[in-house]
């Protein structure tokens, strides 16, 4: 399906157009059109990819999705909303939603506790289009609802007023259109290598090429559903490598690590003769199956039989190695008869390389044959199921190729083992698959939150949350420890709702191993041990117990508390304590994603070193549709996100919280308004006794939001406790210098700049990242921050590494304020 149809919002008597386009082979000539699941009679819609719905009824509204077919089979679009508004109804209103941001230390507690101030938000609901909107299947840039009015107040703290800027008004207007990018690295599995200068494909197109340390960035393309990128290995070492890649639909970057298979290195066999090929072996296991090549098989392209030497690689991924979940290619899917995109459970997949011996020139095979060991598949249901499937690498779908059925005739007295045999034809470069569909699948419901305090509001969106089916722990006896499938989804904001294999009657007859990220950086899982604690687990007793919740260091403290596995146990319709998640029947996906955040869920969190940020224009940094064109916003342009850090190194006993405080320095319509403030905690130096540094945030010299003058924010670094500067690099202070005006820096105490213009780097304490993704920027140049580098990453302090400024810090006598605290009781003083 290569053109989706579009949600879409009208007044009741308002006419609208749905599109879908497949592509194929042979090309499709059918469509049909559905209505909340109910087919559309009617021919009009069946010779076209459009539906077009005139003088709208209140009863029309609902889901629509179209089907298309031919001779090959069929593929179904996603659903897309209808939403039909009353005559005068609407669906913007005047008045902000409740948005809260959370105030300095130093503010007054409000009458309930509170230092959280609500700025308002207006929802990025879609708004009905106008009479004059096209309705062709062109591309639609659409109405939201968004930001109409702001107003700014001033909140009384610690003896002066704090700046913050409110939604005073919401209305309708033109949606933004922000960048979609997936970025990330690709490396081989095994060593970490990088994919240096590999392909890159779209589909069939090819879009560029990874970077030398193997980087890449793929700009999403309109209308996308599910990505699908092959990266190919110019040197052919590595096999290609077919990813479907999660996304974040509302804009900014997603972050990806993909692994490459190494090819097996290839074996010599004669063409003439008869051939057997283990497939996994490897290890001391027994083989799942074997690839049995009879004379004559091999052809040249011409159709051609060649008998001479043939060099061939055979690599397998095997699912009994649970490392090579994160290598496997695709998302294991087909579509089904009904041209609906279903799951498959993998027994494994096998990659063929054939070669003439002399030349090196590819060869195909005619009629081999996949035998497969029925002893390997310990369900016995799935015997009967059992297919040879195909991956095409332009859809990232698996093809059907051939039913795997008991070998006919007795066995041999040496052979033991019964074999599934089934035929195959390899006339192209494919990855093949020994599955089986799998009907039992439901879904699980995650959340990410930027700290261990789990509040609503603070929840992370555009974090990649993985799943990888596991059958099943190794506590039931009948199978062995085994991945199944695997898949990623981004969450927004209410989470996510990944697929995963289910069983009623058998609570543990499948598991999942959950996993999250966000810009590479791994997110922590509630822990199971010493004691569980379902209310910071986030599901409720007893449906808690019958999950088998376990954090991956539940009985070895020494390994990662990144990864939780449960028990995907399917939820009983008639028990009360299960209709209420985290586990949802596969029907209910709508009920999963709509759960309020009050229901059962799954957690991560981000662990972070004590910090705080606040903006006097409020703006969520992972949802980039939330960003308000205003001079004092902390980014100013929601296509490009450039952050800024300074390196502070502090000589004494403790860690100190440092202070960044950011104000208009040569703007003439900002020059003295606070833009923002932020607070880091200082982290110990491993290597150097009685020294920390702090990578503090600030926001970056350059153009404000109307792209007419530069502004170079005045920047004061102001340490907590009894603090004393003692040096500025050297060569930070002559760039300054050179750029005037300076910044008066006649406390000892603090240290000011204006910003640069440029971005310098880590011989300058100074570090800039540009990216699409605010998070993602900021995590980046944290991470070389931390290193003391331009292009390293390190969540390891280095304090005495590319470091802009260094304060001496010592205990001040009782009763003595520090500046830092002088500052936030007596700032006009101080």
């Amino acid at each position: 399906m290569v053109l989706h149809p579009a949600a879409k919002v009208r007044e009741a008597g308002q006419d609208v157009t749905f599109c879908c386009k497949a592509a194929g082979t042979p090309a499709p000539h059918k469509y049909y059109w559905y209505h909340n699941g109910t087919l559309l009679e009617g021919k009009a819609q069946r010779s076209s990819g459009r539906l077009e719905l005139r003088g709208l009824a209140p009863g029309q509204a609902g889901t629509y999705h179209c089907k298309a077919s031919s001779e090959a089979g069929a593929i179904r679009s996603a659903p897309a909303q209808l939403t039909v508004l009353a005559q005068g109804q609407q669906s913007c209103r005047a008045e902000p939603e409740p948005s809260l941001v959370e105030l300095p230390s130093e503010c007054p507690q409000d009458a309930s506790g509170s230092r959280y101030y609500n700025v308002g938000r207006c929802p990025a609901s879609p708004c009905p289009g106008g009479p004059a909107e096209p309705s062709g299947c062109g591309e639609e840039a659409g109405r939201c609802c968004g930001v109409r009015r702001m107003e700014l107040r001033q909140v009384p703290c610690a003896g002066s007023l704090l700046p913050v800027k409110v939604v005073a008004e919401c209305g309708c207007g033109p949606c933004a259109q922000p960048r979609v990018l997936v970025r990330g690295r690709v490396t081989a599995a095994d060593t970490g290598e990088p994919l240096r200068f590999g392909h890159i494909f779209l589909g069939g197109r090819k879009v560029g090429f990874t970077g030398y340390q193997g980087s890449f960035t793929i700009e999403v393309p309109p209308d996308t559903q599910r990505l699908v990128t092959r990266f190919v290995d110019g040197q052919q070492r590595l096999v290609d490598a077919v990813r479907v890649l999660p996304f974040d639909r509302r804009g900014g970057a997603v972050y990806q690590e993909v692994k490459m298979l190494r090819k097996k290195e290839p074996v010599e066999l004669d063409g003439g003769r008869s051939n057997a090929i283990p497939l996994g072996e490897a290890g001391g296991r027994e083989p799942v199956g074997e690839l049995v090549l009879p004379a004559g098989a091999f052809l040249r392209p011409s159709g051609e039989v060649f008998n001479g030497t043939v060099k061939a690689s055979v690599t397998f991924v095997d699912p009994r190695d649970m490392g090579t979940a994160s290598a496997a290619s695709s998302d294991l899917s087909f579509a089904n008869a009904e041209g609906e995109i279903v799951p498959l459970r993998t027994y494994g997949m096998f990659a063929v390389d054939f070669r003439e011996g002399d030349s090196g020139a590819a060869l195909q095979a005619g009629p081999v044959q996949v035998r497969m060991d029925a002893g390997q598949v310990w369900m016995p249901e799935h015997l009967q199921k059992m297919k040879l499937w195909s991956l095409n690498p332009e859809s990232g779908l698996w093809e059907e190729e051939g039913v795997l059925r008991p070998a006919g005739g007795g066995r041999r007295k040496r052979e033991e083992r019964t074999f599934l045999v089934g035929n195959l034809e390899i006339r192209e470069r494919r990855l093949f698959n020994l599955d089986v569909p799998e009907d039992r699948r439901c879904f699980v419901k995650v959340r990410a939150y930027s700290n261990e305090k789990f509040n609503p509001y603070e929840q992370l969106e555009g974090v990649v949350i993985s799943l990888i089916n596991l059958e099943p722990q190794p506590g039931f006896p009948s199978n062995p420890r085994a991945w199944g499938r695997f898949d990623s989804v981004v969450t927004g904001a209410n989470g996510a709702c990944l697929p995963a294999f289910c069983d009623g009657q058998r609570p543990d007859a499948y598991t999942a191993l959950l996993t999250a990220t966000l810009g590479g950086e791994e997110l922590e899982a509630v822990a199971s041990s010493p004691k569980l604690n379902p209310n910071a687990v986030g599901v409720a007793q007893p449906y808690l117990g019958k999950l088998g919740y376990r954090r991956s260091d539940h009985e070895d403290p020494a390994l990662k508390k990144t990864a939780i596995q449960i028990n995907v146990a399917k939820p009983d319709p008639n028990n009360v304590d299960e209709s209420n998640g985290p586990v949802y029947s596969y029907r209910s996906l709508r009920e999963c994603e709509e759960a309020p955040v009050s229901a059962n869920h799954l957690r991560f969190y981000r662990v972070e070193v004590d910090k705080y940020e606040y903006n006097v224009v409020p703006f969520k940094e992972s949802d980039v549709t939330s960003w308000t064109g205003d001079y004092l916003a902390w980014w100013p342009n929601p296509q490009e996100f450039r952050a800024c850090f300074i390196k502070v190194q502090l000589e004494g006993p403790q860690e100190y919280m440092v202070r960044s405080r950011n104000a208009g320095g040569s703007h003439p319509r900002t020059r003295g308004q606070l833009y923002g403030l932020r607070d880091s905690r200082s982290v110990r130096d491993p290597l150097l006794d009685n020294t920390s540094g702090a990578c503090v945030e600030f926001k970056c010299g350059g153009m404000l939001f109307d792209q007419s003058l530069v502004d170079r924010t005045l920047v004061s670094i102001v340490p907590q406790g009894s603090c004393r500067r003692t040096a500025i690099n050297s060569l930070l202070r002559d760039y300054l210098s050179r750029h005037p005006p300076l910044a008066d820096n006649n406390h000892t105490g603090a240290f000011s700049m204006l910003a640069p213009l440029d971005p310098l780097g880590h011989n300058y304490g100074i570090y800039t990242v540009t990216d699409q993704n605010p998070r993602l920027a900021k995590e980046i140049a944290i991470g070389r921050c931390f290193a003391g580098t331009s292009d390293g990453f390190s969540r390891e302090m280095r304090a005495a590494e590319g470091t802009a400024v260094t304060f001496s810090c010592q205990e001040r006598p009782p009763g003595r304020e520090s500046f830092f605290q002088r500052l936030l009781t007596a700032p006009g003083e101080a």
